[in-house]
């Protein structure tokens, strides 16, 4: 599956969740990460976050798609991260 995954935690639980991401997802954007997981290394991915994250402060917002040829992106500005993951 296609994963496109967005955070918004607390400042102290940041590089925790930006290390864990990162394992798992290409880096686009400050809290932004995109790429291919299958349905293990997706209920991995999750169940450390979860772990690791304050869920009643914490947010994370996941779109999930067959194939990233579903999912149309546009740039405004500077890119940031990874841009070989770009669809």
């Amino acid at each position: 599956m296609f994963v496109v995954l967005v955070y918004d935690t607390a400042a102290e639980r940041n590089p925790n969740a930006l290390r864990t991401c990162r394992k798992y997802l290409h880096w686009v954007q400050r809290s932004v990460f995109e790429g291919e997981l299958s349905a293990a290394q997706y209920r991995a991915l999750m169940t450390t976050l979860r772990d690791q994250l304050d869920l009643t402060y914490d947010s994370i917002r996941v779109y999930r798609t067959r194939s990233p040829a579903l999912v149309e992106t546009e740039w405004l500005g500077v890119p940031l991260g990874n841009q070989d993951s770009v669809l």
